[in-house]
């Protein structure tokens, strides 16, 4: 698979569980969140605000629990909450440094296309030292619509200068997945532990599926 690179010209990442393992960590906040309020978190509610960006997020919660707080508050909340986990204890996903090593070593200009906040973005790519491999971030709050839309990898790839159809995506959830497909793009889905029960739908949907990144360097590269 390491031959994929080859063929495209320019690589966008989802974040959350695909670059980075920290999908656990939302579902933490999510429960100390609503708990303030008096909520448990219901079953359906990680399914239902898939692929929504920050702010339509912060719209479904205020909605659907009746929340007296701003949207901006919301959204604050959420980050303040997030930050100092994002910073100590949210690692790359398996193979992902070696992977965008590689991919810099092929001159392939990279992006994140991400639902999270860029505030967050920044705090993640500074933790681990990863600023320097993309030359674009682009959040869905910059955009109409969030995944599954493909708005905003279109808006990612349009950052890049590069063709939709000359794009590598990489995301861990369907509607990611969706989104990207949607956009032109070829598409890889990744393994993550949160997405585990989902495995035979994002395979299903994307072109390719990995465990890891380690699956995409050549053999030489590989640890």
């Amino acid at each position: 698979m390491d031959k994929l690179l080859h063929r495209k010209q320019a690589v966008i990442f989802d974040l959350d569980g695909t670059l980075v393992d920290s999908m656990w960590m939302w579902k933490a906040i999510d429960m100390e969140y609503l708990g303030r309020f008096g909520y448990g978190c219901p079953e359906d509610l990680q399914k239902s605000i898939e692929g929504m960006s920050f702010t339509e997020t912060a719209v479904y919660f205020k909605k659907r629990f009746m929340l007296e707080d701003p949207i901006e508050q919301i959204k604050k909340d959420w980050t303040d909450m997030s930050i100092d986990k994002y910073r100590h204890e949210v690692p790359l996903k398996p193979g992902g440094k070696a992977f965008l090593e590689y991919a810099a070593s092929l001159n392939l200009p990279m992006g994140i296309a991400t639902s999270n906040s860029r505030e967050i973005v920044d705090v993640v790519l500074n933790a681990l030292g990863i600023g320097h491999f993309f030359c674009n971030i682009t959040t869905s709050c910059e955009v109409s619509r969030g995944k599954p839309a493909p708005d905003v990898y279109l808006k990612a790839a349009r950052h890049l200068n590069v063709s939709p159809n000359a794009c590598l995506v990489f995301e861990d959830v369907p509607a990611g997945i969706c989104a990207g497909k949607a956009a032109g793009m070829t598409v890889v889905a990744v393994e993550d532990e949160f997405s585990r029960e989902m495995r035979e739908e994002k395979i299903s949907l994307a072109d390719y599926f990995v465990e890891d990144f380690y699956a995409l360097l050549p053999k030489e590269g590989r640890g």
